[in-house]
Order: structure tokens, then sequence, then C-alpha cells
């Protein structure tokens, strides 16, 4: 049998997901699993023009695409039951790999992990919010400060067995404004490796050229040329940046 079209075959409803903040829905296209958030169950925001996150989701996996990490699963616009919005293939993580995790503030791994912060749990314990130190998850660092990512939660991170790491759930991304809040803090301050500069080297071309074409459907011009500057700048300074802003660091809650 061959492959359904996932751009025009039946899209098909199987669930929702309740856990969302937008209108999130699990289905199929014919043996496809797919995620789908459709642009009329986008509930408001102050600071992201209403009916773009969708968009905003493509243009990240576009961006993924461009640095050659698959960060991002597939993501495509489409017509669905409930009106144009995102499709993106369903990953299915290892549920015995975690790549964030909340720990006793003495229990912190000597290695393997990074330190971020440290805080009190419901029941007053001080507890410290770790990440791992996998090539994998601080290429999805870089990603989230080129594209501005303003949620990673840890939660948005799928833990893939073989050690591949997916990030999900883009849509606040691409603000002209300073939008970083990121669970991923641990290398503040830690040189880019090659590969690193490289891949938003491939970013930084790509805007010259079919990446910028296919962003301009997507994103303001304004949005683009802060992309732009954004990778300029990383480049040049050639490491992890610090927070920056009167915005939290992180975003809430953390998972």
């Amino acid at each position: 049998m061959p492959a359904p079209d996932l751009v025009t075959a039946e899209l098909t409803l199987t669930g929702r997901i309740t856990t969302a903040s937008n209108a999130t829905f699990v289905g199929s296209i014919g043996d496809v699993v797919v995620v789908y958030k459709p642009i009329a169950g986008e509930k408001p925001l102050w600071d992201f023009p209403h009916g773009t996150l969708a968009h905003r989701e493509v243009a990240a996996y576009l961006v993924s695409q461009a640095l050659g990490w698959d960060v991002v699963p597939r993501t495509w616009l489409r017509d669905g039951p409930l009106g144009e919005g995102m499709v993106q293939l369903w990953q299915e993580p290892d549920p015995a790999q975690s790549a964030v995790d909340l720990v006793a503030a003495g229990q912190v791994p000597e290695t393997g992990w990074k330190h971020v912060l440290e805080g009190r749990d419901e029941n007053g314990r001080v507890v410290a919010l770790i990440h791992e130190d996998t090539p994998a998850l601080r290429r999805m660092a870089v990603f989230d400060i080129i594209v501005n990512n303003a949620d990673r939660k840890g939660d948005h991170i799928l833990a893939m067995a073989g050690g591949h790491r997916h990030g999900v759930d883009h849509g606040l991304t691409f603000h002209r404004d300073h939008k970083l809040r990121t669970v991923l803090w641990g290398w503040l301050g830690d040189a880019l490796t090659d590969e690193e500069r490289e891949g938003i080297g491939r970013v930084s071309e790509g805007l010259h050229g079919g990446l910028g074409q296919k962003l301009a459907d997507l994103l303001s011009a304004e949005e683009i040329d802060s992309l732009a500057g954004r990778c300029a700048r990383v480049r040049q300074a050639g490491q992890f940046p610090a927070p920056s802003g009167g915005m939290p660091a992180v975003p809430w809650p953390l998972f």
C-alpha cells in the first residue's frame, strides 16, 4: 500500500491532549500518527500576534532542518477537521530516559549532568533542576537560542531511544524581542563547538536563499531580521549567552 499524502489525505482525530495550553489533538493520516493543532484552537496571548502559533511551529521545523540536527520532528501546515493547523509526526519517547530532572539538592550527579538552579518544592524541600550534558541536548539549546524559544519546558524535550532528543511545542518562538525562557541553561558561558557554529552558519546562509523564502510565508519581515541578528551575534560571541532583560529566564511551570 502506498504511503498517504500527508498534506491532502484525510486526517482523522483519535484523541485530545488535555494538558496542552491550546487545542491539541492526536490523529492519523492513514497509518501515520500525528499531532494536530488547529489555528482556531489557539488562545490569544498578550505578546504574540493571534493566530500565528502554528506558523511559528512550522518555521521552527524549517530552521531545525537548516541546522541539520533533526531537533524538530517533521512539521507542516494543512487543513484538518477543525480547519487549517500545524501537523507534526508523532514521536514516542523512551520512558526509561529523562533529559531534564528535579533531584534533591545534595544529590546532583558529579558527571554527565548540568546544574541549572535550586528552589523549594511544594513540601519545602530544596531541589535542584538539572539536565543531561550531551551533544544532542546542547544542539537543542543552540536551536532555542537562535529561534528565541520562550517556552522550553522539561516536558517539551523527548528523550528518544538511542540518545536522540526531539524538541516539541514551538509556538512561542521567533519574537522580535528577547524572549528566551528555557530549562537548558547548563552551558552558560561555554564555548560553541565547531559543529554548532557551522550549524548556525547554515541558517544564516539559508536566510538569503530558500530558507528565507519559506520563512517569509510564516513570519514577519521583522521577525526574520531578528533571527538573522541572533545568528550573527551568537556566532560572533562564540559562546552560550547568559540570561538578559527583565523577563524570567525559565518558563513556568518548569515541566
